[in-house]
């Protein structure tokens, strides 16, 4: 038997390897102006530093979370956060940006194996009337994430702690990981699942052969000049996804384990809110990452400084928290949209005062739209989950989970795929104050489009009555799922 004290202490070190990998994403913006500059890597290389990552995880989140049901998630936890901290080493000391870019790849896929275990264990170590306080402690570790990113990565660079510089935001994983490890093999308890999902692994190589081969003639096709042969890998990766359909169909109608439930698709809500999530996440990344290479080698800011600019966005998130909770009931799906309003607002705002300042731009003269997008965002995170997974039958909310999962990090890797390329090729070779301007500005129209594009999804989401609904079935579930495999309250 568990005790009450065990299970909180083996959830709040789950949590905190889940922190860990949002860490991760965001501190690493902050760095890729020092680290293009010191590894001599191009813009299209830096991409990949951060959409390597994000395609990684994306693509091996759900077979993350199998391993972990078949295997027992503690074990394949302890693996997870073992190889995440060793490529964070591997990062650190990387000589060049394909090792770096190698590196998180790594990184990417033991953060896949590690992260899905926290929701898992949480369901088998929680009963379901419990298990309320932690979800919105898990919402509340992003905002927190968001945060201590963009500041701490921009304190570790412009430290240049033992000469590391950009590489220690990577060393700080190392300690911080070892001591997650040893208490993971302390406190978390094994779990597994009595009748665990095989895992798809054709599945997984043909998702992640036409994912890459869609997104490397968009990354690197402005290098290359577009030649006409870029088309190849792109018809390549539109035959991959036909293929990929089809073995979805047959793997999930013979054993109901492909690694993406097509099915789920069939309901309207649930599609417009993987829409919804994967337009968001690309905007988010469309503007925060040109704006960071503005703010840096436009306007020579330091990255505290860049960091410094995005604090008021990120400390609007948290606020927004507060604000948009008590709000979900009364407005649903409609939240989310006044939430991609508030963000294309905040966004357009501070890229007119951006452009009103000039070279005198400073930190402080864009809180007000900032914290008003971050306030949009947490109006759309809040309530986008449980507003998407209404329509969704209670039995199949975990499956709909990871989807809604996968494709928020597949829609953040494609929102930094279009935002450099975009950027960078409105700024050709001239740093000038005036063409990096035009470059952010067509950077924002690309977040603004993406917002809107979520703001049209969001109208087809289900309504308060499906979501009322939803909380009431959930909430009569009081007794534990046996397909979870629980351990035992006290």
């Amino acid at each position: 038997m568990v005790t009450a004290a065990h299970r909180r202490i083996a959830i709040a070190i789950l949590l905190f390897a889940t922190f860990m990998d949002l860490l991760d994403v965001t501190i690493v913006q902050v760095a890729l102006p020092s680290i293009g500059v010191d590894l001599q890597a191009s813009d299209t290389t830096l991409g990949w530093v951060v959409s390597g990552y994000l395609l990684a995880f994306a693509v091996a989140l759900v077979t993350g979370g199998r391993l972990g049901d078949i295997f027992g998630r503690k074990r394949v936890f302890l693996i997870g956060a073992s190889g995440f901290t060793l490529a964070s080493g591997l990062c650190a000391g990387a000589p060049t940006v394909e090792v770096l870019v190698a590196a998180r790849v790594l990184k990417g896929l033991f953060a896949a194996i590690m992260v899905p275990q926290l929701l898992a264990s949480l369901q088998s170590l929680f009963a379901p009337e419990e298990r309320t306080p932690w979800y919105g402690l898990i919402g509340a570790t992003t905002g927190v994430a968001a945060v201590a990113g963009p500041l701490l990565g921009g304190v570790l660079v412009d430290a240049d702690l033992w000469g590391m510089g950009w590489r220690s935001i990577f060393l700080i994983n190392l300690p911080i990981g070892l001591a997650v490890v040893v208490l993971a093999r302390l406190f978390v308890p094994e779990t597994r699942s009595h009748r665990p999902l095989r895992v798809d692994l054709r599945g997984v190589m043909l998702l992640s052969a036409a994912v890459l081969c869609l997104m490397v003639p968009l990354v690197e096709g402005r290098v290359l000049g577009w030649p006409a042969w870029l088309w190849f890998p792109v018809a390549a990766g539109g035959a991959l996804l036909i293929v990929f359909t089809l073995h979805c169909w047959r793997r999930q109608a013979r054993d109901g384990s492909a690694v993406l439930p097509l099915s789920l698709f069939r309901n309207r809500g649930f599609s417009a809110g993987v829409i919804t999530q994967a337009a968001l996440q690309g905007s988010m990344n469309a503007f925060t990452l040109p704006f960071v290479f503005y703010l840096q080698l436009a306007l020579g800011l330091s990255a505290l400084g860049a960091g410094l600019n995005l604090l008021a966005f990120s400390l609007g998130s948290m606020a927004g928290i507060v604000v948009a909770v008590p709000l979900v009931p009364r407005l649903g799906k409609y939240l989310v949209t006044i939430g991609a309003a508030f963000m294309g607002t905040g966004f357009v705002w501070t890229l007119q005062i951006v452009a009103a300042e000039g070279q005198s731009f400073v930190a402080g003269a864009a809180v007000l739209p900032m914290l008003l997008a971050g306030i949009g965002l947490s109006a759309i995170v809040i309530p986008l989950v449980d507003v998407a997974l209404a329509a969704v039958p209670v039995d199949d909310a975990g499956a709909a989970s990871g989807v809604l999962t996968t494709f928020q990090q597949l829609g953040a890797a494609i929102g930094v795929a279009v935002s450099m390329t975009v950027f960078f090729t409105v700024l050709g070779d001239q740093w000038t104050g005036e063409r990096a301007l035009d470059a952010l500005m067509a950077s924002v129209v690309v977040a603004v489009i993406g917002l809107g594009i979520a703001a049209v999804t969001s109208l087809i989401l289900p309504g308060i009555r499906a979501v009322r609904a939803r909380k009431e079935s959930m909430q009569r579930a009081t007794e534990p799922d046996p397909e979870r495999d629980p351990v035992g309250w006290a």
